[in-house]
Parts: C-alpha cells; structure tokens; sequence
C-alpha cells in the first residue's frame, strides 16, 4: 500500500468534488468550491478495459491533493498490474492518485487497463473523487460496449 492510499483510508486533507457536487477545497476562501471532473475515453474488447482521462477542476478554489475513485459495474481479475499513481481498492474499484489541480487547471493524464472477471458485453465505469475515504460530490458515469470502440466522457 503506497503513502497516498494509506491517506485516502485514515482521511484525505481536502475536501474535494466530483462533476455535478461542490465542496470546499482546504485553504480556499470560505464559499469557494473546487468542481472536478474527468474527461477522457474508454474501450471494452475481449475482457479488458482501456481508460484515459485527465482529471480538470473548474474552480473556482485550487485543490491540495486529490484522489479518483473508478468502479467497474463487473468485478475486476485478480493481479491487475496497475500504474504506479494507481492502486486496487476492493474487488470492483481502482482509486488514482491525481495530485494537486489549480483553479481551472488541468492534471496529468492517468491511463490505466483492467482485466474484467468474465468478459461482458458492456460495464459501467463511475468516476467519484475521494475525500476522507468516502466519495464527494455526484460523480459522473459512462457506459461502454463490447465494440473495440473509444466511449468519450
């Protein structure tokens, strides 16, 4: 378990928002809110799962630290081999480490690949930022299909 997974468990030290919630980010002026959300694609073939997103903060309060919490609607396979800003949460969930965000800043791009237990015809990805280990804010969702196709979100 890496530091920051250890600090999404015991608490994270800002309050953060997924697309369509507001928190308070620490250190903003009281009433500032950041407003994430992640833009990116998806590809369901043969039982994997190919995402890119980069993670954006549509302000208007900067964000210390902040974490993403990615669902699949399938279980994952064991030993998933992960990014590094990357780790397994529980058998349906990676949670990644995206860092500090800028009011209306933009992050680094997190690319990730997940073996699904059984191949599936489609699977439901939630995004949700994390704060204080539980999910903040509404989060955002897309739906992807057993095509080969990208799915933009």
């Amino acid at each position: 378990m890496t530091w920051w997974t250890r600090g999404v468990a015991v608490g994270a030290t800002a309050v953060l928002a997924a697309a369509g919630g507001t928190a308070q980010a620490s250190g903003a002026p009281r009433g500032a809110a950041a407003e994430l959300a992640y833009h990116g694609s998806a590809v369901l073939s043969g039982g994997q799962v190919g995402v890119r997103f980069v993670p954006h903060n549509h302000g208007p309060a900067a964000v210390p630290e902040s974490v993403v919490r990615i669902r699949w609607s399938e279980p994952l396979a064991d030993g998933q081999t992960l990014p590094s800003s990357c780790a397994r949460a529980e058998e349906w969930a990676v949670v990644c480490r995206v860092g500090a965000l800028e009011a209306d800043g933009v992050g680094e791009p997190v690319v990730l690949r997940v073996r699904l237990r059984q191949p599936t015809p489609e699977v439901r990805l939630e995004f949700a930022t994390v704060a204080d280990g539980d999910r903040a804010g509404a989060g955002q969702a897309v739906l992807v299909l057993e095509t080969g196709d990208a799915y933009a979100f």
